[in-house]
């Protein structure tokens, strides 16, 4: 990775002021990292970049949604960085089974080496939210987690089923995603439900 260029402003902390810019150089990386989903138009498929900038924006769409006690500020703030690993992990298709068996200890030891290159606080803090939005144990976590199963289920709707059509994929299999977004919020899960009703009459799932 090239170095962050040398840094002269009095006043700074330049060793911390250096491991901000190195770790905010080597997250440029996630905009070259593609999902399998589409963009809603269809032109191109997303990079993971632009999934958790979208992701972002729609907590705040989406706030009013969020479970009693949420803190959206957080919420935000774990969609920036949840997907920060697949810097070195890649992504992992939702229905990849395959993939799936390895995914935990491939982001983990990708969030070990990526949120290190802050300075020892504010990878902390990366760190632990980071963990946090993987357990869902929290109404933060599980209001980011809700929003981050929603945003492929509209984009493979107005794709005329996009990556469920293309894999195969069963109307339980997307039901069990939509149990997710159900835990994060009640009223996006049930719109939801109802994507999943109109998708499957309109015949973009699988019969498998």
């Amino acid at each position: 990775m090239t170095e962050p260029a040398p840094v002269f402003a009095g006043g700074v902390d330049h060793e911390r002021l250096t491991s901000q810019l190195r770790f905010f150089l080597e997250t440029d990386k996630l905009k070259r990292i593609l999902r399998r989903n589409m963009l809603v138009d269809g032109a191109r498929r997303e990079n993971a970049a632009e999934h958790s900038w979208h992701l972002s924006l729609a907590a705040r769409v989406f706030a009013e949604y969020a479970p009693e006690g949420a803190d959206v500020d957080r919420v935000v703030e774990m969609l920036v960085l949840h997907d920060i690993v697949e810097i070195d992990a890649g992504d992992t298709f939702l229905y990849d089974t395959e993939g799936q068996s390895t995914q935990a200890e491939r982001e983990r030891a990708a969030a070990d080496r990526i949120f290190a290159l802050l300075p020892e606080d504010q990878a902390a803090r990366a760190r632990t939210l980071w963990d946090e939005f993987e357990a869902r144990r929290t109404p933060d976590a599980r209001f980011a987690k809700a929003i981050d199963r929603l945003a492929p289920m509209l984009a493979n709707w107005h794709t005329e089923g996009g990556t469920w059509v293309r894999h195969g994929v069963t109307r339980a299999q997307v039901m069990d995603k939509v149990k997710i977004i159900a835990e994060g919020s009640e009223a996006l899960g049930a719109y939801a439900s109802a994507l999943v009703e109109d998708a499957d009459r309109r015949g973009y799932f699988s019969r498998g």
